[in-house]
């Protein structure tokens, strides 16, 4: 695919990936930290988890890479896996040692392959902890590691909504720094620990969903116009409800969602089928489209309507009738280095 305009094809630049494939050390080490909140005595150090070079790169030229040279994905933004965040676990050292570890593991993984990742931040996150908490290694991972974006979790507590909407201002001190650092944040829940919620089928679409509509009922982006947030999984409900959204807006003598929200919220693709590509893209604006797959992520089995893996996305936008290959080169390339300038600033640097 050629955009005449830009005199190539597009880089294909994935906004949603996470290190789901990590050594087992990772999780084993994570497995006795979990048994030291009981019994302090179990608790390892730090010093303890053992990952080589060598062992990141087998676990990813085996499972990431391998799919993304497959599939014709370039660049992935490359962030800890979600659902091992857990931050309803344990308290804020439990989150911040964590949190910790994870970013470190995705920094060295870029430092690697600095051609196919970009890191990008979970946060020590914790119930009841004020988010500023969380400041320290935001500041880290932007000005040590490179990091060109974070996940922001709306529900430390895992599926029982113990925390203020995203409009309050408890979460005004991350707001600023993102601000002030020009980072947008995923805003991606984690496992959820109420059983009425499954992780992915429910609970990260109800979040997905929940975020858009706190958003919505608040004037956050008058107090922060240039603040920008990627809700994932293709926005959970709202494409499919957008009617229902423009309504709710008017009703409470809301701005246009044009004006109001879509200056500042994203959504991905991370869609795994044909018909809810083509929605999103007949719904939703072009300029708030970023690719994305999540792979290795939620679904990861072959579609047998068509042959072919649920989250190859790709292929679902460059069949989408919705969209010309100008539109196709905003989607894969052009959205996400306005969205992540610090990545499109790395690009630069690089000719690219």
């Amino acid at each position: 695919m050629t955009v005449a305009s830009h005199g190539r094809a597009p880089l294909i630049i994935d906004c949603h990936g996470h290190y789901t494939t990590a050594p087992k050390a990772l999780e084993d080490w994570r497995n006795q930290q979990i048994a030291g909140i009981k019994d302090p005595s179990k608790m390892p150090k730090v010093a303890d988890l053992k990952i080589s070079d060598d062992d990141l790169r087998e676990a990813i030229e085996t499972n990431q890479l391998k799919l993304m040279k497959e599939r014709g994905s370039d660049l992935t933004l490359f962030s800890p896996r979600a659902s091992f965040m857990a931050h309803h676990i344990g308290d804020f050292n439990v989150s911040s040692t964590w949190a910790a570890i994870c970013n470190e593991l995705c920094y060295r993984v870029a430092q690697l392959f600095p051609d196919n990742f970009v890191p990008a931040a979970m946060l020590p996150q914790s119930p009841g902890v004020d988010p500023a908490t969380c400041i320290p290694e935001l500041v880290k991972c932007v000005e040590q590691y490179g990091n060109v974006g974070i996940n922001l979790n709306p529900d430390p507590s895992g599926g029982h909504w113990t925390s203020p909407p995203l409009s309050d201002k408890a979460w005004y001190p991350i707001y600023e720094k993102m601000v002030e650092y020009d980072i947008p944040a995923m805003i991606h829940v984690s496992t959820s620990c109420n059983s009425c919620f499954h992780t992915t089928g429910a609970h990260y679409l109800n979040a997905d969903t929940t975020a858009f509509m706190q958003c919505l009922t608040s004037d956050l982006f008058k107090d922060f116009p240039t603040l920008k947030f990627l809700i994932p999984h293709g926005g959970g409900a709202v494409p499919y409800h957008w009617g229902r959204f423009r309504g709710l807006a008017q009703e409470l003598k809301k701005p246009l969602l044009t004006e109001h929200l879509l200056g500042n919220i994203f959504f991905d693709t991370c869609v795994y089928h044909q018909p809810g590509i083509d929605l999103l893209t007949k719904v939703i604006p072009v300029d708030n489209i970023l690719f994305a797959s999540e792979m290795i992520g939620a679904v990861r089995g072959i579609d047998p309507e068509t042959g072919h893996y649920y989250d190859d996305t790709k292929r679902y936008v460059l069949a989408t009738p919705n969209l010309s290959d100008a539109q196709r080169y905003q989607v894969f390339e052009g959205n996400a280095r306005r969205v992540f300038p610090r990545m499109d600033a790395a690009l630069k640097q690089k000719g690219l």
